[in-house]
């Protein structure tokens, strides 16, 4: 039987002799960096050794090959990529290997197999699947015409679960090894509520809709409901992040809080999606997969048009260097196969470089890392002395309660951000500063 990518690992690192030494890497971000991996598969990378690290925090050990021998049993295919890059890459101080051991021919049979995550969704005739059950997932999803992002999540769960499972195989599960998967996310991995619940909708749709097996009734037990109270900068704080930015950056964050963007939804802006006449911007493909409008900032229409301006130049160089167009949304490319190289469907954040696309094998423009703009505003907020913890998200979060704090009625924020629901933006309502809703302390009062 044939176990992909973990097994091969598995195998490379039993190999090695049994050690509790820590596989010591402290330069891996900087080296991943470095590394010719396409942006989002660097992206990919980094979370899955993110995972391991957190994994070694909360086990209060070192990396060693044992522990890693042992996390492999527990994550996704996907995060495998990552962990073997780490390994090969720690070995080898960073850098690639300059002869090849037969330990090393090891290593590249075994990268030569593994499926590089894409920068975009990838297209149906190019992903069939795997195993025969993500085979019948793909099928049932498709036909059902679900989003790519909600085939990815299913497909991922999946993975999970058949990992769980192993050496038996989805189509013998039963309801209570569902029911005992789910219990471990709450009760081992502490997931919260919403994971659970899209772990449980993922599986079901699997084994119901997919592999056609009737499940009754799940018994589990449900993860703790938690209430998180959103990070606000206030305006001054707004002010001093933005001043600790500069260039293209600082007009990415003010058009994120200035518009209430999420973070995808400010990456995949293209050129089209201003509208300065009106004073829009259109957000495409929001979550789950809406449509919708929402504010221009007036303030930041001349950077915007002397931003554009200089993507015309962009522009002009990738047509006379013959590049392939720019991703288009698998529908659109359908309709419009060269759409990709009009001048309205270019991104508004490009990446300063090309890179591979990882399914066409074209070297093409993408956008702008999510991960580097994340960097961005981190090292700005520490610029800036600010006492929170500063996330692109959290520039979101301050766009809805200082429009809450200004008069704004809720339902016109709740169409701004795009919430399905009004609860949702209600909880914005909690940390607003005005009258009636903060009270004084009784110190205050007395000193007073």
């Amino acid at each position: 039987m044939n176990h992909g990518p973990g097994k091969a690992l598995l195998r490379q690192l039993k190999a090695l002799p049994q050690s509790d030494e820590s596989i010591r890497f402290p330069g891996w971000q900087e080296a991943l960096q470095r590394a010719e991996l396409a942006p989002p598969v660097r992206e990919n990378y980094r979370r899955g050794i993110l995972g391991l690290l957190h994994h070694c925090k909360r086990q209060r050990c070192g990396a060693s090959v044992a522990v890693i021998q042992r996390y492999l049993r527990t994550v996704d295919p996907a995060a495998r990529d990552a962990l073997r890059w780490f390994y090969q890459s720690a070995r080898n101080g960073g850098a690639a290997p300059q002869v090849e051991s037969g330990r090393d021919r090891a290593d590249r049979a075994f990268e030569g197999r593994l499926e590089r995550r894409p920068a975009e969704p990838r297209r149906p005739s190019a992903d069939r699947g795997g195993p025969d059950w993500e085979r019948d997932l793909i099928a049932a999803v498709r036909a059902r015409g679900f989003l790519w992002r909600t085939e990815e999540t299913y497909r991922q769960w999946g993975a999970r679960f058949a990992a769980f499972l192993r050496p038996r195989s989805p189509y013998a599960a039963s309801a209570e090894e569902v029911a005992e998967f789910l219990t471990a996310l709450a009760v081992e991995q502490r997931a919260s509520p919403s994971t659970q619940k899209q772990a449980l909708n993922a599986l079901v749709f699997l084994l119901r809709e997919a592999l056609h097996r009737e499940l009754g009734e799940i018994r589990f037990r449900r993860a703790a409901p938690r209430e998180r109270m959103p990070t606000v900068l206030s305006p001054e704080e707004c002010g001093r992040l933005f001043g600790a930015l500069e260039g293209t950056v600082r007009l990415m964050a003010e058009l994120m809080y200035g518009s209430g963007l999420r973070l995808t939804e400010l990456l995949r802006l293209r050129v089209h999606h201003l509208d300065f006449a009106r004073g829009q911007v259109k957000v495409a493909g929001g979550k789950g997969d809406k449509d919708r409008v929402t504010v221009l900032p007036a303030k930041l229409k001349p950077a915007l048009r002397a931003h554009v301006d200089r993507l015309r130049e962009l522009y002009a160089a990738d047509r006379a260097a013959k590049l392939p167009g720019v991703w288009l949304p698998d529908n659109v490319a359908r309709k419009y196969p060269r759409a990709g190289e009009r001048w309205e469907w270019q991104w508004l954040f490009p990446s300063r470089e090309t890179s591979v696309d990882p399914v066409t094998k074209q070297r093409r423009r993408h956008h702008v890392i999510d991960s580097t703009f994340q960097n961005n505003i981190r090292w700005a907020a520490e610029r800036a002395a600010l006492d929170k913890r500063v996330t692109p998200h959290v520039l979101r979060h301050s766009f809805a309660t200082h429009l809450l704090e200004n008069g704004t009625d809720i339902r016109t924020v709740q169409e701004l951000l795009g919430h399905e629901s009004v609860e949702t933006t209600q909880i914005y309502t909690h940390v607003m500063q005005q009258p009636g809703l903060g009270v004084l302390s009784p110190l205050d009062v007395r000193v007073r």
